[in-house]
């Protein structure tokens, strides 16, 4: 990465890779209960923490755009050999899984956007979600932080069960690490720009499957019918799955039914052997 750009990468079992993204309130966390199950079904998943995001550096004058964000996870991807990965990501993830799609073919095999559209942007209403809670974390402290948080994750939930002080705590524990470099970092995202031409124009370049996986229970942060119609009328290979009765956070109320549907996907799509910084398989 560019000086001050360090990215957050956790590696958890061994086979064929699955990438994982998390949204811009996620971190490696929030797929604790994703990562263990795909490494158990044969799988080595891989997270990889956008910059800003989780533990990864949060300078405040890096390029925040989500074409930067994707060039970082490509970069990860390179340094560490794979290739032909299936990507989940969830929310703003996803816009960044699809340019990753079609900016290096060669790195993604398939992709499982969980409740993420082709945003053009970062500053969609995740992000707003997001910089409220970083302004509360600098002027109300972590416990107020907490406490919003808590309240939000249950309104965005179907069975809120899942959203205990603990849960609340985990996700909420980078950010709060240090507030200030927190909202630099939203702010940088604010104020990034992405290339003059629109992901809209680019899906069509997308050839691997695609599965968009959304929550049927009412909640907030869900994908516009508009993005949902934009990609199916440009991808050549998208299914769209619901979920009955889970909301934003699909990986939290079903774990097993996400982990499933990504088995089925990564056995479905060719396979490439892992490749060593000096060229050797491993």
């Amino acid at each position: 990465m560019a000086p001050a750009e360090s990215i957050a990468v956790t590696v958890v079992g061994r086979g064929e890779p699955i990438v994982l993204i998390p949204g811009l309130f996620g971190s490696a966390f929030a797929f604790r209960k994703i990562a263990p199950r795909l490494a158990e079904a044969g799988f080595e998943a891989v997270i990889v923490e956008p910059l800003g995001i989780g533990a990864s550096a949060r300078p405040r004058s890096a390029d925040y755009s989500l074409t930067a964000q994707a060039a970082r996870v490509a970069a990860v991807l390179d340094t560490l050999g794979l290739r032909n990965a299936v990507v989940v990501a969830h929310s703003i993830g996803g816009s960044i899984a699809f340019r990753l799609a079609f900016h290096r073919p060669d790195l993604v095999a398939g992709i499982v956007s969980i409740e993420g559209g082709p945003a053009e942007e970062a500053t969609t209403s995740g992000f707003r979600f997001a910089m409220h809670f970083a302004k509360l974390l600098r002027f109300g402290g972590s416990g107020l932080l907490r406490a919003e948080v808590n309240r939000e994750m249950k309104r965005a939930s179907g069975d809120s069960s899942w959203v205990t002080d603990s849960v609340v705590t985990g996700y909420t524990a980078d950010a709060a690490r240090d507030f200030g470099a927190t909202l630099n970092a939203f702010q940088g995202m604010a104020e990034s720009h992405e290339p003059p031409e629109p992901l809209s124009a680019e899906l069509h370049r997308i050839r691997c499957p695609v599965v968009l996986l959304l929550g049927t229970a009412p909640h907030s942060s869900g994908v516009p019918s508009s993005e949902v119609a934009l990609l199916q009328d440009s991808l050549p290979a998208l299914a769209v799955d619901s979920i009955a009765g889970v909301g934003h956070f699909v990986f939290e109320e079903k774990p097993d039914t996400v982990v499933d549907l990504v088995s089925r996907l990564r056995r479905s799509v060719p396979s490439v052997a892992h490749a060593d910084a000096d060229g050797g398989q491993r």
